[in-house]
């Protein structure tokens, strides 16, 4: 490390040449994971409680009866389930990988997720272990709205199956910007009423008319482009909603367990474990769910995760292609805060169809949009339908191992 990576100087805080580098010099290292999986294996129970986590009770996930006659054979994972396993493939770091990971290149700027992209290429089964291995794959500067310069740091996180298999890729933009610069966004205004009783039985009717397209199979040759798909409501979200949320998701940031096994973890890393009123030191995780840490941190109330949003819109496309479909892949952008007490309706436009190498594709633009009209996230996906003469075939992996796709991810980003 340089002396001036050991200094936080004037520069601490500052977007310099020096830090870009530093991250650059990141790319396509392997970066072991800080925390088990929530689950090392998929299970009957661990996929259901993670789809009654986002409210669905689709049989493919939740009943092995059901699935075992539909054309996987057995009960699958929802899409987004990649995000609670996940044992670590990354080779123990040299000395050298050591020195490059060490730090954050970009400490004391503001950090935010832009973008989060998924593809799939086969399902996790019951019985699936899974792998993931974590590298940076691109940084590039571009220029700030309110002056000066951003990094837009690419990680991606890489998923195979316990045969070696390519699960799927989640792909994170993350942007760094100066404080300064951040500070002259404009505040994002928080405006809550009380639900009317119309309101709210405006809200039950649509979970009382959520259909599934369940075995009934939704063919290519069917589908216009201007379609819309069913809405779903997601709310008004809850503290009970987040909690139901994590029982299937796992901790993700803060390592799981609590009491004696929480102030292990709180030895090595005080830093996860802020204080709370009373001076006891609890999760950072906290200000999704406690109003006063929210406060604390400048933000209005508590907010949901933008995995949970990226599950909706899963919960959404998967409900409409059905059994025999596949959602294929997701792009989405979180742009807004979806605060407690906020409703989300998920919803879908198809913008085209196309045959391509033979599968039979279907792009959409999917978004979620808040009860006060605002779009906290827009995002697109492409699907795979059957049509009344073929199956879906399921897409193949640009490389068949994680090494090749560490490659194929790097050369994705130079061009």
């Amino acid at each position: 490390m340089t002396s001036t990576e050991n200094k936080p100087t004037e520069q601490f805080g500052q977007l310099t040449d020096a830090a870009i580098e530093r991250s650059r010099r990141r790319l396509g290292i392997p970066n072991p994971q800080r925390n088990p999986p929530h689950n090392y294996e998929v299970t009957w129970d661990g996929a259901r409680h993670f789809a009654f986590g986002y409210g669905d009770d689709n049989p493919l996930y939740c009943d092995p009866d059901y699935a075992a006659d539909t054309r996987w054979g057995g009960l699958v994972a929802p899409p987004t389930f990649l995000y609670t396993m996940g044992e670590d493939a990354a080779p123990a770091p040299d000395a050298e990988a050591k020195q490059i990971l060490k730090g954050d290149p970009f400490a004391g700027l503001g950090s935010y997720q832009a973008v989060m992209e998924f593809e799939w290429w086969q399902p996790l089964r019951v019985g699936d272990r899974c792998k993931v291995l974590q590298t940076q794959v691109g940084v590039e500067t571009k220029p700030s709205s309110f002056g000066g310069r951003t990094a837009h740091v690419t990680q991606d996180y890489l998923y195979a199956n316990g045969r070696g298999e390519m699960h799927a890729v989640r792909r994170g933009t993350w942007i760094n910007a100066e404080r300064h610069a951040s500070a002259k966004r404009a505040k994002e205004q928080l405006v809550q009423q009380p639900y009317t009783q119309d309101q709210l039985a405006e809200i039950d009717a649509a979970y009382a008319a959520e259909t599934r397209r369940g075995g009934e199979p939704r063919y290519w040759e069917d589908i216009e482009i201007g379609d819309e798909l069913a809405p779903k409501a997601k709310g008004p979200l809850t503290t009970t909603d987040v909690v139901v949320w994590h029982l299937g998701w796992g901790m993700q940031l803060t390592p799981p367990g609590t009491f004696k096994i929480a102030a292990k973890t709180r030895r090595k890393a005080p830093g996860l474990y802020p204080p709370n009123d009373l001076n006891i030191p609890d999760t950072v995780q906290r200000l999704h769910w406690e109003p006063e840490r929210a406060k604390a941190l400048g933000l209005p109330n508590p907010y949901d995760y933008g995995g949970m949003r990226e599950t909706w819109l899963c919960h959404l496309l998967t409900d409409w292609i059905g059994d025999d479909g596949w959602l294929w892949k997701l792009r989405c952008e979180h742009r807004k805060f979806n605060y407690l007490g906020d409703t989300t309706w998920v919803r879908g436009t198809v913008t085209d169809k196309r045959e391509v190498d033979g599968r039979h594709e279907v792009h959409l633009e999917v978004r979620c949009e808040n009860q006060r009209g605002e779009i906290t996230t827009p995002g697109t996906a492409v699907v795979l339908l059957p049509t009344r003469g073929r199956a879906v075939e399921l897409p193949t992996p640009p490389a068949g191992d994680l090494e090749g796709m560490v490659a194929h991810e790097l050369a994705r980003f130079r061009v």
